[in-house]
């Protein structure tokens, strides 16, 4: 049958977003001839289209409906409308997301084990571990062209990260290289190379870098078997009267409502959106939401510690030239809680433009010390700090009890609490970066607080006991087997690695289940 399908066919697999998780999982689908209905909120953008101007591309790409921020973290304080910086579009954050693909550590599987009893963190093993995900990360890697694997040649250096390489060594550090980035060191899969231009969070102009918008969904929908509809924004999920799903609401562009019929249903809107969605989707047969028997939809929101250094040298870096994060110091990786913290954490290269820069050094600063740092920009270099955070109940993803979204649904409320855990990795990470660049000379640094843009994980998370989570190791809720997760709210943990390769590793292990499920005649 192809594409279109019409909104009473109940054989369609609805996805719902597609990004990392539902642009892979729509495509695996549609390759097994399974019929598939992707709802994109947001329009469709391709590399001709992206703008190189990072103010205009934030009005292009961002998802700027209204949302809440609580709790003590400064982005509820600088940027209180603006939890997240994540994309509305076709391909969803894999247009504008850096390209650095890394695996989970063995033990990061199994961090209450490794761990133990972390006063205030709400810390739980994962119910799968690394030998049943490695098969799985090396499809993921060939499928996304991912460097450093599957013979595939690193990136080149560009001078921010000589200039980060170079302190390294100094300091010690013996792992430091361009990193595995699913970016193109070489012509693949009809796309060409990096021209090292820049710009990577903006969309990449040439399609070198791997984005679901132009690589999954244009596969899957090749096959006749995904339809993908653009400005098509969930508004709630419905379910019959034995508790299974049975189809999905949704409003068009015109703000006009329609009813999908639906096998199976798989909710891929990030880590904000996911939960908002199950929460709305509450009915007198779930009155606390969708999948929420456990209470744990919306909870243990993680956005793994970050932070960045920046540094001015006495000549110019220009740090933008060249690929934002082809560069990575992986030495802190490690769990050594010898150095007050348990986890690790990442230093990579970071470049922002002079309009970001303005607007993240040191939000609301001003004055000579600020200003003066601005004039500077041209010999600036910088990294970014990244590493694994602390899940609490208390973070959460929850709906505000008077705010009302354009379709009259309640907007979500961000939480979030720095745990000690993060407050000491991140003083461990600023000390460590700031030496780096002393190390080669610098005449200031500037350890700068995190930034709204983050990997958002946790809030639908993974458990082996219902009572635990909300999904199950397939990524199916506990609650309602034809309902799924598929993006990075199932994270159990966050470990220290940036997601978007687990993600998509995931996706395409789920997308085997589901074809078995329905097989079997159990979907």
């Amino acid at each position: 049958m192809p594409a279109p399908y019409d909104f009473k066919d109940d054989s369609v697999i609805v996805v719902i977003g597609t990004g990392a998780g539902g642009g892979t999982l729509a495509n695996e689908l549609a390759q097994k001839g399974i019929d598939v209905v992707a709802l994109e909120a947001g329009g469709r953008h391709l590399p001709g289209g992206y703008i190189n101007d990072e103010w205009p591309s934030f009005g292009q790409l961002a998802w700027l409906d209204a949302r809440t921020t609580s709790g003590s973290w400064r982005v509820a304080k600088d940027f209180s409308g603006l939890p997240a910086w994540i994309v509305k579009a076709v391909g969803g954050s894999t247009v504008h997301w850096a390209g650095a693909s890394l695996r989970f550590q063995e033990h990061e599987w199994k961090v209450r084990t490794h761990y133990g009893d972390i006063p205030g963190a709400n810390l739980l093993d994962w119910p799968i571990d690394a030998a049943e995900m490695a098969p799985y990360y090396t499809k993921a890697e060939n499928k996304m062209g991912t460097t450093r694997t599957n013979g595939i040649p690193g990136l080149p250096g560009n001078n921010n990260f000589k200039v980060m390489e170079a302190g390294a060594k100094k300091l010690g550090y013996k792992n430091v290289h361009t990193g595995r980035m699913s970016i193109n060191s070489q012509p693949r899969d009809g796309r060409v190379a990096c021209q090292q231009v820049g710009f990577c969070f903006q969309g990449c102009k040439f399609g070198a870098k791997w984005s679901t918008a132009y690589t999954e969904i244009p596969k899957g929908e090749a096959t006749g078997k995904l339809e993908v509809r653009e400005h098509a924004h969930v508004l709630t999920i419905e379910h019959d009267a034995k508790g299974k799903v049975s189809g999905v609401v949704y409003a068009d562009k015109d703000g006009n409502k329609h009813r999908q019929a639906a096998r199976a249903v798989c909710v891929a809107g990030n880590s904000i959106e996911s939960p908002r969605l199950l929460l709305n989707s509450a009915s007198s047969m779930f009155p606390d939401g969708l999948a929420n028997s456990s209470g744990q939809v919306g909870r243990n929101y993680m956005r793994h510690m970050t932070g960045s250094v920046y540094a001015v040298f006495e000549k110019p870096v220009r740090m933008w030239r060249g690929t934002t994060m082809a560069g990575i110091i992986t030495d802190e990786e490690v769990n050594d809680p010898k150095r007050g913290f348990v986890g690790g954490y990442f230093m990579q290269t970071l470049s922002i433009g002079v309009p970001f820069t303005a607007a993240f050094l040191d939000p609301g600063a001003w004055g000579r010390e600020f200003t003066t740092a601005m004039d500077g920009y041209e010999n600036m270099a910088g990294m970014w700090l990244v590493g694994e955070d602390m899940p609490q109940e208390s973070n959460r993803v929850s709906l505000h009890p008077d705010k009302k979204d354009q379709y009259g649904l309640p907007v979500p409320n961000v939480h979030f609490d720095d745990h000690p855990n993060d407050i000491a990795m991140r003083n461990h990470a600023y000390k460590q970066g700031a030496a780096v660049y002393d190390a080669v000379g610098a005449v200031r640094t500037f350890p700068t607080p995190p930034y709204p843009s983050t990997h958002n994980l946790g809030t639908n998370r993974m458990s082996e006991k219902a009572r635990d989570g909300v999904v199950n190791g397939w990524g199916q809720t506990h609650d309602i087997a034809n309902l799924f997760i598929s993006d990075g709210s199932q994270f159990t943990t966050g470990a220290a690695e940036n997601p978007t390769l687990t993600i998509v590793a995931l996706a395409i292990r789920q997308a085997d289940y589901i074809a078995e499920q329905i097989a079997a005649g159990a979907l």
